[in-house]
């Protein structure tokens, strides 16, 4: 598998970043994992503007979904024609809150372009991958995944907080790409994200061959203490992610 990161930004884009998404891609087949803001526009830089095979959603919080709205256009007025629909795998509510996003109610539903299919904890295949997700711990319903394909292991925690769900999607993976939006030290709202310190505890109890972090809110916090506190926690290699960085999994 190869992961290539085309937004990481935690909440709302960064200076350098768009918010939330990540591309897969194996045996010529194109995974995306979470379509957030500014993110299109990475998507024609480092894939193409119609490479996305499937659709996958952790959570319906605008930072993970809203240039999943802007691509209806790319693909319902697209100059030969409209294209064919993509699968979107997503939590319950996602064909309402995409619609509602992208128009009013008199444009009606968007499953000319998309074809939803509801998420619930368990397994399932998506093109050559074998997706694993469970319910992670966030205020809106938020599912961690985890992708196998050639004996190789990646997992996601998207937005979580300390849980362990998330431990056991990420057990043995080879690499383990985690939010770690706050920064230790502070008062930081329960149930809701991620400290580097509790990022790297996670990755150590899982057993990940390498943790990724992501997700961080760079105007409010510390890239290099977040770095820091992950790898105190974690004696594997650590790394906090960029857009456009790519990785052979």
């Amino acid at each position: 598998m190869r992961l290539t990161v085309l937004g990481c930004a935690g909440s709302f884009p960064g200076p350098e970043s768009a918010c939330s998404a990540y591309l897969l891609d194996a045996d010529g087949f194109r995974l995306l994992i979470d379509f957030g803001t500014g993110s299109l526009s990475a998507l024609q830089r480092f894939a193409g503007l119609y490479t996305i095979d499937a659709l996958l959603l952790s959570h319906l919080h605008a930072d993970h979904i809203f240039d999943a709205c802007s691509y209806v256009v790319a693909r319902r007025y697209a100059p030969a024609g409209p294209l064919p629909r993509i699968p979107v795998y997503a939590p319950p509510g996602a064909p309402e809150r995409l619609a509602t996003a992208y128009g009013g109610p008199d444009e009606g539903p968007i499953d000319d372009v998309y074809s939803f299919y509801t998420l619930q904890p368990g397994s399932f295949p998506i093109g050559p991958f074998q997706i694993t997700v469970d319910r992670v711990n966030h205020p809106v319903e938020t599912y961690g995944v985890r992708v196998e394909h050639g004996g190789r292991a990646l997992a996601y925690s998207a937005d979580t907080a300390p849980c362990e769900a998330l431990v056991r999607l990420a057990h043995g993976a080879d690499t383990f790409l985690c939010e770690a939006s706050y920064v230790d030290g502070m008062d930081n709202p329960p149930d809701l994200h991620l400290t580097g310190r509790e990022a790297g505890e996670h990755a150590a109890k899982a057993g990940v061959g390498r943790l990724l972090l992501t997700h961080l809110v760079t105007a409010w916090g510390s890239e290099l203490s977040t770095f820091e506190a992950a790898s105190a926690a974690f004696a594997g290699p650590v790394e906090i992610v960029r857009a456009g960085c790519r990785y052979d999994i």
